[in-house]
Parts: structure tokens; C-alpha cells; sequence
């Protein structure tokens, strides 16, 4: 006999994750939100993190090089 329900096909309740309630419940780690603009550039996490090297490196080789033409002057 089929279910009477509300849930429609396409919820994949397979990889659905549950989450304790109380003092032995587990985080599943950090979450951070992207608004709409940023995710339709970035699609994925790994994107995201790749976009994120990227600047904290050039961020950081930027910083060295202004260091040393103020060590010149």
C-alpha cells in the first residue's frame, strides 16, 4: 500500500544528515554562507578555497615586495 505523504521524489533522504540534540551531539564543522552573486562565480567549495589561496598569495607576495621598496628608500 503506497504512503500518503508530502515529501516529494526528488529529496534524497539517503544522504540526509541528523544532527543529536544535547551535550553528545557532534558539529559537522564550519559553515559559511556565499550570497547569490558569489555562488553563481564559485559553483563549489573547492572553487571557493581555490579563489581564496590564490588571493591570500598574491595578498601576501604584495606585502613582501612594498616591504622591500620601503627598505630601499
Amino acid at each position: 500500500m503506497p504512503k500518503d505523504d508530502e515529501l516529494r521524489p526528488e529529496y534524497d533522504l539517503k544522504n540526509l544528515r541528523v544532527r543529536k540534540i544535547g551535550p553528545g551531539r557532534t558539529s559537522f564543522g564550519d559553515t559559511v554562507r556565499l550570497e547569490a552573486d558569489v555562488v553563481e562565480v564559485f559553483p563549489s567549495a573547492e572553487a571557493v578555497n581555490e579563489a581564496l589561496r590564490f588571493l591570500i598569495k598574491v595578498t601576501k607576495d604584495n606585502t613582501h615586495t612594498l616591504r622591500g621598496s620601503k627598505d630601499d628608500i
